[in-house]
């Protein structure tokens, strides 16, 4: 005569799978018991069975009763089991579970706007404007002068945050200006970053030009500014964050040519918060893109990628080569601007550009989007024209 041994167990609150087990051998149930327990505290998130266990004396819990468990994360997200999920439910949940995780950095004061000393102003943009300033005592991190960043009215805490959660992301990289401290938590917002020479690299090439055209070296020297540029985006493709505002004017100097910084990341946007991993498609206001640094897909299709960087990069090396001049400086309404652009025409070939570098311009103007390099590829590039530089240099020395 055989003796059966029941066990009951209730896997989930909303859910009501019951398990019989049937067996001659109290050994055999024992091990199935434990296996079963190891699975159902894997599902509950490694929280132990507890009163779960159904017994004589503790009935079962009913669909309606309160759960003696919080709901779980996949319970909120769809209540359903993830092994009967299929691949699309998983990869929503997936991205719902990763925006509701991520918070953005929170802080108390780190300083007042008492303590700072506003010495010089160095740029004013749509974002903020900027100013050479210290601290009325002490230091900031160690650091006696530094580049302040004071927000104009409109920006959003939420915007702030997510423009210090990329710097902080950024860190460590020569040719990206580097985030020192900040105060988010009153109006105006205030970020702090490290200390610049010479402001940015629009205003010292219009105030060097007469120098600098009389350089022999000069286009060795723009390819060198170029490069590090370069380099910088390539960083933050790396990060995978598009900067959206690429431009002359948000980059500092700090020397000339080795030390140029990419800046003001408003803008700004970190992929790996976004559903998409390529693109950004959040429309912006009119009155803050920078219609003329902008490629045409997003005036068509409202889209900005890595590519849109590039389309950007291109026009910065346009600005360089001509000491700072406004892209399609012949063209007074955004209207105008927005229709140059999506028809196809591009801004005159700068006089005195070498050929290389005319040729990588046009590059990154290239349509569709997906035929433009990427910025390893113009990194590479500029190396190769650094070291013909170079090789060229060596060789008139020698003789």
């Amino acid at each position: 005569m055989h003796c059966t041994i029941q066990y009951i167990f209730c896997v989930s609150h909303s859910h009501m799978d019951c398990l019989s087990i049937h067996g001659t051998s109290s050994l055999l149930a024992v091990v199935r018991y434990r296996s079963l327990e190891r699975t159902i505290r894997d599902l509950r998130g490694g929280r132990p069975l507890g009163n779960v266990l159904s017994t004589p004396d503790s009935p079962l819990l009913s669909p309606a009763s309160p759960s003696p468990y919080p709901v779980t994360l996949t319970e909120k997200l769809g209540k359903e089991d993830p092994e009967e999920q299929t691949s699309l439910q998983r990869n929503k949940n997936r991205s719902v579970t990763n925006r509701l995780l991520w918070r953005p950095p929170q802080q108390g004061p780190r300083f007042t706007k008492a303590d700072l000393s506003l010495l010089q102003l160095i740029k004013a943009g749509k974002e903020g404007v900027f100013y050479k300033a210290r601290m009325t005592r002490g230091t900031c991190k160690g650091h006696g002068m530094f580049t302040c960043k004071i927000t104009k009215e409109g920006v959003t805490p939420k915007r702030m945050e997510m423009e210090v959660s990329i710097m902080r992301k950024l860190v460590h990289h020569k040719n990206i200006l580097q985030l020192l401290d900040w105060n988010t938590t009153e109006e105006p917002y205030v970020l702090i970053m490290e200390f610049v020479s010479y402001g940015t690299l629009r205003r010292f090439l219009q105030t060097h030009k007469d120098d600098l055209t009389s350089d022999p070296e000069l286009q060795s020297l723009l390819t060198i500014a170029s490069y590090h540029i370069a380099l910088a985006m390539e960083h933050l493709r790396s990060k995978m964050v598009v900067h959206c505002d690429l431009a002359l004017r948000n980059i500092m100097v700090s020397r000339f040519p080795w030390e140029v910084k990419v800046s003001e990341f408003g803008l700004a946007r970190d992929l790996t918060r976004m559903k998409s991993r390529h693109s950004s498609r959040r429309k912006l206001p009119r009155e803050r893109v920078p219609l003329r640094w902008y490629p045409p897909e997003y005036f068509r299709i409202n889209y900005y990628s890595f590519k849109g960087d590039v389309w950007a990069f291109g026009i910065v090396l346009w600005e360089i080569q001509t000491f700072g001049t406004l892209p399609y400086h012949d063209l007074e309404t955004p209207e105008a601007v927005v229709y140059h652009i999506c028809a196809g025409l591009k801004n005159k070939d700068p006089e005195g550009c070498r050929p290389e570098i005319l040729q990588l311009m046009r590059n990154c103007w290239m349509e569709p989007y997906t035929s433009r390099p990427s910025f390893s590829d113009i990194v590479r590039i500029l190396e190769d024209i650094m070291e013909n530089d170079s090789s060229s240099s060596l060789s008139k020395n020698c003789f």
